[in-house]
């Protein structure tokens, strides 16, 4: 997964795989989702993006789903 972040339009594009790019849905008018030919979800828009979240917090986490 890589994310982008474009400041001069204050844009995040969050791409989950590198797979061609099928159709693109408007979720609301500020994010768009990117399907394979299959529906499955290769990357997502989202545009105004500091007014939804801060970048600079941005972390990684994955959860065991064991008990160790």
């Amino acid at each position: 997964m890589k994310i982008k972040y474009f400041p001069d339009t204050d844009t995040a594009l969050i791409v989950f795989g590198e797979k061609e790019v099928a159709e693109t849905r408007e979720i609301n008018e500020n994010i768009y989702i990117d399907l394979d030919e299959h529906g499955v979800l290769v990357s997502m828009t989202i545009e105004h993006v500091k007014k939804f979240a801060s970048l600079k917090d941005v972390t990684y986490e994955e959860v065991s789903t064991s008990s160790e």
